[in-house]
Parts: C-alpha cells; structure tokens; sequence
C-alpha cells in the first residue's frame, strides 16, 4: 500500500539527506548550511541543482550517471520529492540531496560561486507571468549570486513557449549558447556530454514524447557580470495542455 502525504512527511523529516526549510520557516531559522555544502558531501565536487525537481528522478538519476558530481533536487512540494529522497536512501547514493523551500529564496542557501551548474527541466512555462519564469532575468540575478562565473544553466522542455521565451532573453542579453537543440531526441551532432543524458526520461517526459511532442534542450553560461534586461518580444502560447497544469489561458499570444 503506498503512503499517504503525511506518512511521506513524517519520513522526510527524519531523512538525511532532506533538508526543509521553506520561506515561514526561513523568517525565523538561518540556513547554517550556506556555503558548506562541501562539508556535507564530504568532498570538493562540482555542485550542481535541479530546481522544481518534482519527483526528484531526474536528480536522481544525474547522480547515477555522474558519480563525480553532487547534485541537489530543490523544490517546494515535498510529498514528490520523497520519491527521489526515498530512493537515493535506498540505493545510497551518496552524492544526492533535497532541499524543500521555495526557489524565490533559493539564493539565501548557497554562498557565492558554490554551485557550477544550474537544472531547469521541464518547468512551468508561467505564459502570463515572466517574473516567475525560472530562466526569466528575475531568477537569473539570483542565481548569480552563488553560480560561479561562467556557469551552465541547462533548460529541458516540452513548452514550445518557454524555450523561445528562453532563446530571445539569451540572445537579447549576448549569454553564450553552449548547445540548443529543438528536438532532443532527433538531433545529428550531439556533443558527447548531452548524449549521456538522453537515456534519463521522466515520467512526464515520456508521456509527452508518446503524444508526439518535441524534447526542446538548451545550455549556455551565465557569466557573473552585465547588466541583463527582458527581451520585448511578443511569443504564441503553447496551443496543448500539459499534464497537471491548469488550463491554458484563451489569449493567443504572451502579450
């Protein structure tokens, strides 16, 4: 029988491997972790997050892949993420952690240039709503003040909207694009770091890909200086609804 939501959360709290620490608790209780994620890991390999891991599969499944590497699932809803904490447990892997807080304080619990690479897969496109996009300027700010110089941001997707929502703010502020690609998994030329991740598919991301829908993948670095704007551009919005999203607005475009 599986678990209920509060069995999930009476386990996560006794996990070692979660850390929980939302915006309410975060008002009164300081993250002493800050800066010291190595002293956790117990080594000096690259940080890298996912944020909006949902399930934490995927987080979980870079960590198998990349052994060499420390890998961080964030996201706010924490009877998914007890799937990914529960299984990186279970097989002890040893360089995976959650973090449960909302990614709007994410630059409050890592200190400056200690995470290398940065996770955005398969986030809500947030159409109407660019603040809240997490490859919007906004979220890119913040992730400046712990992404060291020059580091990766990587965005999977299946929103047609986002990623060219993504590709015009890349573009209008001169990032440099390391790698894009709008159909994943039927692309000539793949770069042997992106190869190894095409065997890593959520759940959801199978779904999409049986229902006919392009993986969209993009990485490109996000050096610590510039100023960045938003890009003044108007985008159609996605036409299909994606799985446990609410239903698309009746506006044809972002504006």
């Amino acid at each position: 029988m599986s678990k209920g939501k509060l069995e999930k959360f009476a386990d996560m709290a006794k996990y070692e491997n979660v850390f929980q620490y939302p915006y309410s608790v975060m008002e009164h209780v300081p993250f002493e972790q800050k800066g010291k994620w190595r002293d956790y890991f117990g080594n000096d390999n690259p940080i890298v997050l996912e944020l909006g891991c949902g399930k934490g599969e995927y987080t979980v499944e870079l960590a198998k892949l990349y052994p060499d590497m420390n890998f961080i699932g964030v996201d706010i809803k924490g009877a998914r993420m007890w799937t990914g904490a529960t299984q990186a447990l279970d097989e002890r892997l040893a360089n995976v952690a959650f973090l449960r807080t909302n990614i709007e304080i994410i630059d409050r619990f890592f200190g400056e240039g200690e995470v290398q690479e940065i996770w955005l897969t398969f986030s809500d496109p947030q159409m109407k709503n660019p603040r809240k996009r997490l490859s919007s300027t906004y979220f890119l700010e913040r992730y400046r003040r712990f992404l060291k110089d020059g580091g990766t941001i990587h965005i999977k997707t299946d929103s047609n909207f986002l990623f060219t929502y993504t590709t015009y703010m890349v573009e209008h502020n001169g990032l440099p694009v390391l790698f894009r690609t709008e159909d994943l998994y039927h692309t000539d030329g793949i770069d042997e770091q992106t190869k190894k991740i095409l065997g890593i598919r959520t759940y959801y991301e199978s779904m999409w890909i049986e229902r006919g829908l392009n993986i969209r993948y993009m990485k490109f670095a996000l050096p610590a200086a510039g100023a960045l704007t938003e890009p003044d551009v108007e985008i159609p919005l996605d036409e299909y609804r994606s799985y446990k999203r609410p239903k698309r607005s009746g506006l044809a475009t972002s504006k």
